[in-house]
């Protein structure tokens, strides 16, 4: 028998049940407060479920489906939102229009078939639901006006790992499946996915898949596109399913087109998953650099070099200081390696002679446990509770907010200029106080970085949400003219569409919009993501004139 699911918070990060000590988020607050100058402002109230105010359902749940479907007004302010910046914003605002007047919970592929079924007769929206830990808008309905009945459908009972192949190091996983569920269910067969994003205690395997997340490794398995055998997906024209092989060659594969496509074109089931045996060696360390610069071309050394490092990001010396890892007076260069197979000294200390080429000053902690000690272990225990601060500064009337892209290392050095440049000028335009503007990389390749960039602007919880849209936009528009990407791994969702609308060829729009229409006729499927369902229609308009 299956254990009643923990509720999430429908208002910041983490379980409704845990909390984080208040001295705690003091000490994050008043180091985010003393860098933009400013003494710790009071925090807005947080609101309660019964400060919500909710429209009525405007449609009625057949009796087959009432067993799996909730109107309950907590199902429906918790399923309202994502995690993002804008979502805080509204919270607080107390403003949940987009609620979803239905919240189904499948517990058999039969009866997510249904639930779509019932859709499709009564042409509701539908939107696919994880874990609701989206940064980017891409689980909340379209908030306007119409008469259209609205259904979020949570898969969180979808959540057994099916098979293990340990031959073949594979499993069948179901999607709704949380991170750590997975990997406690894999490691008695001494495997994992090893593919842990920062949002992991709360986010689904299908959820990784659908915004094609980036994970743990910094180097070689980036994205969740590396882990998967195959997939199966539910759509309002039928069910998919791919050939479980290990690769093909056989034409474009049906599992990149569902990778990555947020919902809008079916409900990810189940998937076949590359899986590795459990790490058992590893070595960790923070390089310390005076130059951000040199810093960054000593990344570009150790990704060039074919060493592959679990964890190889550059953190500039002002995002250390905000985290903890450093004092601010240097940027540092964290460094991990991890084998089940081999010791793997050899390859870190290549590394950190790449490092010391460019410049880096190496730690004596550089050994199988300098993971956990000094600044890196510094640095990964304040990147998993950040989620948790956010929100306490959110609540204080300051912007918090993140974006990340990708690009090539020939045009990284102007990159980083111009688009920390135009974020910065937009809050001062924006807020009319100086902000501060961070980046760190989160993955490398040899062929360029991921660079993450964060800000903060002291603004008013009022005007706070308007503000963070102009600042969005300024740094967006930043990244697109400086030939980067609009997401390299928080996927695409409502906040980054106009852009992700430039950056996409328009045949390739032509071709999405044709395989939507074939898989969601109706258009049920998450409105407004990444595709118009009428987009066709649209562009052959304006050929006519």
């Amino acid at each position: 028998m299956k254990n009643k699911p923990r509720e999430l918070k429908f208002w910041g990060w983490g379980y409704a049940d845990e909390t984080v000590a208040e001295d705690e988020v003091g000490e994050a607050i008043q180091h985010v407060c003393g860098k933009l100058g400013i003494k710790p402002p009071p925090a807005a109230a947080i609101p309660e479920l019964s400060d919500i105010v909710l429209s009525a359902p405007r449609v009625a749940v057949p009796g087959p489906l009432q067993k799996l479907c909730s109107v309950h007004p907590r199902d429906r302010v918790s399923h309202t939102y994502g995690k993002s910046f804008a979502d805080y914003a509204r919270t607080l605002q107390r403003n949940f229009r987009p609620a979803p007047d239905v919240v189904a919970y499948p517990e058999t592929e039969q009866q997510l078939v249904d639930s779509l079924d019932w859709a499709t007769q009564a042409r509701l929206a539908v939107v696919p639901f994880g874990a609701g830990s989206s940064v980017v808008g891409g689980i909340e309905h379209e908030d306007h006006d119409s008469e259209r009945g609205r259904l979020t459908i949570d898969l969180r009972k979808l959540d057994q790992v099916l098979e293990v192949d340990k031959t073949s190091r594979a499993a069948r996983i179901q999607a709704g499946i949380f991170g750590p569920a997975l990997d406690a269910a894999l490691k008695p067969h001494g495997l994992t996915l090893r593919h842990f994003p920062q949002s992991y205690e709360f986010s689904t395997l299908g959820g990784w898949i659908a915004t094609r997340s980036g994970g743990h490794y910094a180097t070689l398995y980036t994205h969740i596109d590396d882990f998967v055998e195959n997939l199966r997906t539910v759509t309002p024209s039928g069910t998919l399913e791919s050939r479980r092989l290990p690769g093909s060659g056989a034409g474009p594969s049906p599992d990149r087109l569902m990778i990555g496509s947020e919902g809008i074109l079916g409900v990810i089931t189940e998937a076949w998953m590359r899986l590795q045996d459990r790490p058992t060696f590893r070595a960790g360390t923070a390089v310390q650099f005076d130059d951000f610069h040199k810093a960054a071309e000593a990344v570009r050394a150790i990704s060039q070099a074919g060493l592959f490092p679990s964890n190889c990001r550059l953190v500039d010396a002002d995002e250390a200081a905000m985290s903890g890892a450093g004092d601010g007076s240097a940027h540092l260069v964290v460094l991990g390696f991890e084998s089940a197979d081999h010791q793997v000294g050899p390859w870190m200390e290549c590394a950190l002679e790449c490092a010391r080429d460019h410049g880096g000053r190496v730690p004596e902690e550089s050994g199988d446990e300098g993971h956990r000690s000094g600044a890196a272990g510094r640095w990964r225990n304040a990147f998993m509770r950040m989620p948790y601060y956010r929100e306490a500064v959110i609540s204080r009337g300051i912007i918090q907010d993140t974006f990340e892209t990708s690009t090539t290392w020939d045009r990284f050095a102007e990159f980083h200029a111009n688009v920390k440049s135009a974020a910065e000028d937009a809050i001062r335009r924006v807020t009319g106080n100086t902000g501060l503007v961070t980046c760190r990389f989160t993955h490398t390749y040899p062929d360029g970085p991921a660079p993450y960039f964060t800000f903060h602007a002291l603004s008013d919880v009022r005007v706070m949400l308007d503000q963070w849209r102009e600042i969005k936009q300024a740094a967006s528009e930043a990244l697109m003219a400086n030939g980067g990407t609009i997401t390299h791994h928080h996927a695409v969702g409502r906040d980054h569409r106009p852009w992700y609308d430039s950056q996409r060829p328009d045949l390739f729009a032509d071709a999405l919009a044709a395989a939507k229409r074939q898989l969601d006729p109706d258009g049920l499927l998450n409105p407004g993501v990444l595709i118009d369902a009428d987009h066709l229609d649209q562009r052959a308009k304006r050929v006519e004139l």
